[in-house]
């Protein structure tokens, strides 16, 4: 009999974490897979931060469950951690025979710059190699969001520019190393900006992105090409508010008693692993869920 070949772990199928949801699932063939980079893009009020909290929570299922048995590190760039929703979408995952609390499996830190983030990766290190804390491994990194950290602190010139890119490659290789080391998924948040009558922003060639939009605008991710090829997966998130339920005839449906309803569409730009596809999802107190 020959001898048993050791498996190659570069063929070994990558984990993924569970959104929570088996229509996004599906959409995503699995979930969030680790030894990556994912990017969730789109205007405020889309949902990236909602599905993100989501994903805290659901690292922590057991493998079975299309969780990663794992805890969460959070990191908050712009505005202050959203402990009351967080709690509230915590307890869809509470286990009647577990009295622990879910959020105490995900640790939260603040960002306010693109230095103070790379500070906050080293330190990181030692939360990653923990192997005597009482809690699971953490096996998820989200950063909401990667473009507040570059808002204001960089002039349109080349210096400030050249500067931003070499931020741009030691934030997301940093993250990369960390991810393949660990095994860990990695999401980040980006923002938008509107995209007028070209694929230039400010004399910046943006990409390939004029397809995308929102609330029934033209839109394209924020930092550029640059970050666009530091990610190795983006998924765009869209709104778009319609009036139903109303004379359709009427120049000023509202008044007539319509009502406002906001569509909400999932889409995957560039993946290795994906076709181009999307589909709808909604908002509601329980959490992020596809529509069939």
């Amino acid at each position: 009999m020959p001898p048993i070949q050791p498996q190659n772990p570069l063929q070994l199928p990558t984990l993924k974490c569970t959104l929570g949801c088996p229509i996004l699932d599906r959409l995503l063939d699995g979930g969030i897979p680790t030894n990556s980079i994912t990017e969730l893009v789109s205007e405020a009020g889309c949902g990236k931060t909602q599905l993100s909290l989501q994903l805290l929570l659901c690292a922590q299922l057991p493998l079975s469950r299309g969780g990663l048995s794992a805890s969460s590190l959070y990191i908050h760039t712009e505005f202050p951690f959203p402990f009351r929703r967080l709690h509230q979408l915590s307890l869809s995952f509470r286990s009647p025979d577990d009295s622990s609390d879910p959020c105490d499996r995900i640790f939260v830190h603040a960002a306010h710059s693109a230095d103070d983030l790379l500070a906050l990766l080293d330190r990181v290190d030692a939360l990653l190699s923990n192997l005597h804390s009482p809690l699971p491994p953490v096996k998820l990194i989200v950063i909401d969001s990667i473009a507040a950290l570059f808002r204001s602190e960089f002039e349109n010139c080349p210096s400030d520019l050249k500067r931003r890119s070499s931020l741009f490659f030691r934030i997301a290789g940093k993250l990369k190393v960390q991810a393949e080391r660990f095994g860990l998924a990695v999401v980040v948040t980006n923002q938008v900006m509107d995209l007028v009558g070209g694929d230039e922003v400010n004399g910046l060639k943006v990409g390939n992105f004029l397809e995308l939009y929102s609330s029934g605008r033209r839109v394209c991710p924020a930092l550029g090409i640059s970050w666009a090829n530091c990610v190795n997966s983006r998924v765009f998130l869209s709104r778009s508010d319609e009036v139903w339920n109303a004379d359709s005839g009427s120049e000023n449906q509202e008044e007539l008693g319509g009502c406002v309803r906001t569509r909400r569409r999932m889409q995957v730009v560039f993946a290795p692993h994906l076709p181009e596809s999307s589909c709808e999802f909604v908002i509601v107190r329980e959490g992020v869920f596809g529509v069939g």
